[in-house]
């Protein structure tokens, strides 16, 4: 665990309402920083609602250059964690705003840090970045995005990498893979099947032997808010991953651990998505030799933190 540093207060996150940025923000709570966050006036503020009064919220548009410079100028951040994206749902299919998003969007937020009191800036990138691979993919490999997102998002990876080369600020990108946990969007894999096994009903789900390398959302912000470490960094990439790729049936079993329940699996009732695969796993060791990070928790030990914290929330969270 990391423990405030107070050579990089206050932060700046943006992306704050979603899964991985609103968890960062309440680890940065709890740990003492002062944080501020930029966010859209279209926004969904169900995760933000209990933070509102703990965090400086700054309303803007990350493609409105000028108005990402004043609020960056008025927060002042030693250290930025760069979380928002567009396109990572299925629901966000606009192509151009996808683009515009992830590239022009980082471009604003980076010029505004790197012109400031920035002494280091995080990006995260996406395994989506690499497009399919038999073997565990390696920060070195050659990238070949398949969507609009991926492109998007490698594009965006490059941006900072070169940004980095003349910056006076430390830049690291992590590409994230398959996250999960607290506060993770209702309508996606992990909330859907704690939720359905709880309750006894049938789990409707792709082929059993697709896969993911699923991480746990608690190993990644060790990362991501590990600054020391990060200010020395200038453009490189970080996957983040466990290194061990889990089927849908290996997520079915620790569900049914977790919950205390044997639900009736439907195998294949689901169509496969686009983007499902057999294999998709990181090779993290640039991260655990360079960063001295490795994930604390397995599939197993992830996902009953996770039902336990729904269990206590509520499992129909998020429909405000």
């Amino acid at each position: 665990m990391n423990e405030m540093n107070t050579s990089f207060n206050p932060v700046l996150v943006t992306g704050a309402s979603g899964f991985v940025g609103n968890c960062v923000v309440r680890r940065l709570l709890k740990d003492g920083y002062t944080v501020h966050v930029l966010l859209r006036k279209e926004a969904k503020m169900w995760r933000m609602k209990d933070l509102l009064d703990r965090v400086q919220v700054h309303r803007v548009d990350l493609l409105d250059a000028s108005g990402v410079h004043s609020a960056v100028k008025a927060a002042a951040p030693a250290a930025v964690l760069h979380l928002a994206a567009y396109g990572a749902y299925e629901s966000q299919a606009d192509a151009r705003r996808v683009l515009e998003t992830n590239i022009l969007g980082s471009y604003n937020v980076l010029e505004a840090c790197m012109a400031g009191s920035a002494r280091v800036i995080v990006n995260t990138g996406s395994s989506s970045e690499y497009g399919y691979y038999d073997a565990p993919m390696r920060e070195s490999d050659v990238l070949a995005p398949n969507s609009i997102y991926s492109v998007a998002k490698a594009a965006q990876t490059h941006l900072c990498s070169l940004l980095a080369q003349n910056g006076k600020c430390g830049l690291a990108t992590f590409r994230l893979f398959s996250v999960y946990g607290t506060w993770e969007e209702p309508t996606r894999l992990f909330p859907t099947v704690i939720r359905r096994a709880r309750a006894g009903l049938p789990l409707e789900m792709v082929a059993p032997e697709t896969a993911r390398d699923f991480v746990c959302v608690d190993d990644v912000i060790d990362a991501l808010v590990n600054f020391q470490a990060l200010e020395r960094v200038k453009g490189e990439v970080f996957n983040l991953g466990t290194g061990i790729q889990s089927t849908m049936r290996d997520v079915v079993a620790a569900v049914q651990a977790a919950v205390g329940t044997q639900s009736e699996i439907k195998w294949g009732a689901m169509n496969a998505r686009k983007w499902d695969a057999k294999n998709w796993q990181a090779d993290a060791t640039k991260a655990r030799r360079e960063l001295n990070w490795k994930p604390r928790y397995s599939l197993s030990e992830g996902v009953a933190i996770m039902a336990a914290w729904m269990a206590k929330i509520g499992d129909n969270y998020g429909n405000e």
